[in-house]
């Protein structure tokens, strides 16, 4: 692993989350307050820096905006973050952004339309706390990956943390990246992730395979991503799954 800068991470967010988190490595939560051990919670970590936009902005100025037939949803939102979008070096401001989209896109509203009765709110509240963390993750440019955590392989990292079974962990991931299968979902989705520099991307195909989850910016070569993801994807997969508390979940 490579790690340019081992300063602790701490942000103190909204929501209480899971104590459970502290089950993987590098992570210890009180509450609110989360602290993140750079060199023992990433299994790369190369840059710490991090493209945003001001969530009260992106609420204002793009999530009530509708596409024309001149005007994609996808070129409002790079147009957005090309007006908006700032570098940072604090990763406690990313994960507090993140914590708004997250909160947005899996609001309690959305149960009743996503078909899934099995899903709860206390489910939401699950992807919530694990989307954010897994806005540290990151994707250059030229498709490589610099960042990786846990929260990358999302099912593997539920079932350490809520000790969820193969069969709701996989659900889970469903609701996750339903905004493919669903276009209401799909142009929140888009229009939410400009807080964050991008657009919600995954290697996975409609079955969960834990190929994917990382916010990569406009551009970002995606032949080059899926071709680094598959060199690393089984062996941290396995590191994760290691850290079960109830390995038969």
């Amino acid at each position: 692993m490579t790690t340019i800068d081992t300063t602790a991470i701490t942000v103190e967010l909204p929501e209480a989350f899971d104590p459970r988190w502290s089950r993987l490595p590098g992570i210890q939560v009180d509450s609110r307050s989360i602290t993140i051990d750079p060199a023992a919670y990433f299994f790369r970590f190369e840059s710490n820096t991090w493209l945003v936009a001001d969530w009260e902005l992106v609420k204002s100025q793009l999530l009530e905006v509708d596409e024309t037939t001149e005007s994609a949803v996808e070129q409002l939102a790079l147009d957005f973050i090309k007006n908006h979008g700032e570098s940072t070096s604090d990763a406690a401001r990313v994960l507090a952004t993140a914590y708004e989209v997250y909160a947005y896109l899996f609001r309690d509203e959305h149960l009743a339309g996503l078909g899934l009765p099995q899903i709860t709110a206390d489910h939401l509240r699950m992807l919530r706390e694990a989307a954010t963390l897994m806005a540290l993750n990151k994707v250059e440019l030229d498709g490589h990956i610099s960042n990786v955590g846990p929260c990358w392989f999302f099912p593997a990292a539920t079932s350490v943390v809520f000790d969820l079974g193969d069969e709701m962990g996989g659900m889970l991931d469903e609701v996750y990246h339903g905004g493919w299968f669903n276009e209401h979902r799909r142009i929140e989705s888009i229009k939410a992730h400009a807080a964050l520099g991008g657009r919600l991307v995954h290697g996975c195909q409609s079955v969960p395979d834990q190929t994917g989850g990382v916010v990569a910016p406009y551009g970002a070569s995606m032949a080059n991503f899926r071709d680094d993801l598959a060199a690393f994807k089984a062996s941290w997969i396995e590191q994760v799954y290691a850290h079960r508390v109830n390995p038969a979940a």
